[in-house]
């Protein structure tokens, strides 16, 4: 393989372009989850801008690119997906019929070990790396919002009657709903933030908000805009104010769902579970062909979706005493932190404690 390795600024034109174009035609080739908004180049430069050691390796083939590993790495060579912890989607994005040997790619870019918690499918040569599959639910629109809709009703009737129920109550109440696909203004993304930030507290989860560097990451992406790729923010407005609202990645065909938060004021209304309705309504309108709701179980996610796609996680190594540290202290976490989550008798009492500690932590 002809590997070359460059900071995210150093990518030509010409190469943003072609990995661009790989994205938009992937779905053509049985590679759908390539097209995701966390794969695309504008990410991989905005996770630069805001953290060290961000590069992309250019695989090409008779000089041309047949593939774009975006990475970031350590002094020590270890490797991590690009936004670990915030990114949806990793992996390599390629052109059709592209193969590469793990190791080979790995010792090209200078890493022990390459650790990955979204990876998607079709990506063989890390997957043998995989210690977990997991779902991503996805909201299919591609053959209109009619038909998501009618497909909603059939499969979950009571959710959908009581969440267009309550959209009616809450203009009743309020005086008037209105939606905002694509919601310009910051101040709002910053309320948004402060809704999340408290969201985070009172569940007991740790403040991702908290973090400079991901807030100045939205920051930027909100105010990143191309044919290909954008930052949108989405805002139910109830009498004018605004009570629910979502910031998310979007690419020709898939709108990635990331931040969604409300004004808990407005709780019994479900405006979050309104705004995804909204959301999906509009995307459908604008060519989305679906709506990529992220890993994890959450009961709003098995009520909205159509369908799942899988990820992995993981982390691919070559014969490096430094991989063999990494993998002794990630993975036990990692196996604890899974079992956890996928048995409700582990799940269910943890998450309580988890809120009554945000319950305390909330009132100092």
């Amino acid at each position: 393989m002809d590997i070359s390795v460059y900071r995210p600024g150093e990518l030509s034109a010409a190469d943003r372009a072609a990995w661009t174009a790989m994205q938009s035609k992937a779905h053509l080739h049985g590679s759908e989850q390539l097209a995701n908004p966390f794969l695309a180049p504008q990410f991989t430069l905005a996770v630069g801008r805001c953290r060290r050691g961000v590069r992309v390796a250019v695989v090409r083939e008779d000089g041309d690119p047949a593939a774009f590993f975006p990475f970031m790495r350590t002094a020590a060579g270890v490797g991590r997906a690009v936004g670990l912890g915030v990114s949806d989607a990793q992996g390599m994005v390629h052109r059709p019929g592209f193969t590469w040997e793990a190791r080979e790619l790995l010792r090209a870019c200078g890493l022990a070990v390459w650790e990955f918690d979204h990876l998607v499918t079709g990506q063989e040569p890390f997957e043998a790396g995989a210690s977990g599959t997991f779902p991503s639910p996805v909201m299919d629109v591609d053959q209109g919002y009619d038909v998501y809709l009618s497909r909603l009703r059939a499969q979950s009737p009571k959710f959908t009657r009581s969440t267009l129920a309550k959209e009616r109550r809450l203009g009743r109440d309020t005086g008037s709903v209105r939606y905002v696909h694509d919601e310009r203004d910051p101040d709002v993304l910053r309320m948004l933030m402060a809704w999340k930030s408290g969201q985070y507290r009172r569940t007991g989860r740790s403040d991702r908000f908290a973090h400079e560097w991901i807030t100045r990451l939205v920051t930027q992406l909100f105010h990143t805009r191309s044919d290909s790729f954008a930052g949108i923010l989405s805002v139910l407005y109830a009498d004018g104010r605004p009570v629910a609202a979502h910031f998310g990645l979007r690419t020709e065909r898939v709108l990635a769902c990331w931040f969604p938060a409300y004004d808990p004021a407005y709780a019994k209304y479900s405006p979050g579970l309104i705004l995804h309705l909204r959301m999906a309504e509009a995307a459908a309108a604008d060519g989305v062909a679906h709506l990529d709701l992220g890993r994890g179980k959450k009961e709003y996610k098995d009520s909205l979706k159509t369908r799942e796609l899988m990820v992995s996680e993981g982390l691919v190594t070559r014969r490096h005493p430094i991989a063999a540290g990494h993998r002794a202290r990630r993975a036990p976490v990692r196996a604890l932190r899974n079992t956890v989550l996928s048995r409700p008798e582990l799940f269910e009492p943890a998450d309580r404690i988890l809120k009554r500690m945000g319950k305390i932590r909330s009132r100092h």
